[in-house]
């Protein structure tokens, strides 16, 4: 081994600089992941790359794209599949014939194979181990809200929440939450990561959006125009998980009134989320539940005493 890197910026240098014979990269890492940086990495200095990642185990979506873009091989990180002295001799054997493969001819095979295969429009990950929940509700949120996220365990994936509520409110609201759940609830500030076993609630009159930078979600608390007469608006959030989470994220929609959400659930369903509405019956009032229903963004309907169970059932 010739050198290491945190993250991809740094790799890109070194590999400049060291020329390394094969390269091993994750998938999952700071500032730009590694499906990204493997597309840059092809297009300007081919090299082989093997994937060394957990996200591989089950040969999953993510691996067959690393493939398509380039990789000459992947391979999981150790776990239940094997140890770590197990992980060392593949790695080594992978590494040796992964040497000697001919970078030319597989850049040739590749584009033979995939001839007008499109860039990767979404910002989202194919598929990463971190999962992002987004729930969002309006008239009768509050005690829904209460219901579905005291069920919740200790390490739930991180949860961004959007409740229909004044300035001023939400800070005292989400203060409760945090007395009375297992997770940890708190009004989100601007650049707050989302992270597991934490829930993250707009706050009043300021719209909530999700963002990636690498593998790292985080929010981004800003202004703007009434979205469905709203501020927070459910939609801005959907919208956002929709474009930077996508098939990594599962929705929530709540008892409320309007059709706030429909829209951006649909662009989640659509992105590959998984999503679940409140039934008529437990409902306050079934209108923005309703008019996800109505759209096909919904994957189940359930009471609101099984939606946490529905949820970590997803999951």
């Amino acid at each position: 081994m010739i050198g290491t890197a945190p993250d991809p910026y740094v790799a890109r240098d070194k590999i400049v600089a060291l020329r390394p014979d094969v390269v091993t990269l994750d998938v999952e890492m700071p500032r730009m992941d590694g499906i990204t940086f493997l597309r840059k990495l092809m297009k300007y200095f081919p090299i082989p790359v093997i994937i060394v990642s957990s996200l591989t185990q089950k040969g999953g979506a993510l691996a067959m794209e690393a493939l398509d873009v380039g990789a000459v091989d992947v391979m999981a990180k150790p776990g239940e599949a094997y140890s770590v002295g197990d992980m060392s001799v593949q790695l080594a054997e992978k590494i040796r014939a992964a040497a000697r493969v001919d970078m030319v001819a597989r850049a040739r095979m590749i584009r033979e194979q995939h001839p007008d295969q499109p860039s990767r429009k979404t910002l989202a990950l194919t598929k990463t181990t971190n999962k992002i929940i987004a729930i969002g509700a309006s008239t009768g949120g509050t005690e829904a809200l209460k219901t579905v996220l005291t069920e919740l365990p200790h390490d739930m994936p991180g949860i961004v929440i959007v409740q229909h509520m004044p300035a001023n409110f939400t800070k005292s609201f989400a203060d409760r939450l945090n007395q009375l759940c297992r997770i940890e609830v708190r009004e989100a500030k601007d650049g707050d990561s989302i992270l597991p076993g934490t829930a993250l609630l707009a706050p009043g009159n300021f719209h909530m959006v999700a963002r990636r930078s690498g593998a790292r979600y985080f929010v981004n608390v800003k202004g703007g125009p009434l979205v469905c007469h709203q501020r927070p608006a459910v939609d801005v959030l959907f919208n956002s998980v929709a474009d930077y989470v996508g098939a990594n994220a599962l929705g929530v929609i709540l008892t409320g009134m309007g059709k706030d959400g429909a829209q951006g659930m649909l662009k989640m369903k659509e992105a590959g989320a998984v999503n679940i509405a409140q039934d008529e019956k437990s409902c306050v009032v079934f209108g923005m539940p309703r008019e996800a229903i109505a759209t096909g963004a919904v994957d189940r309907v359930v009471p609101l005493q099984e939606v946490a169970a529905t949820i970590m059932e997803l999951l």
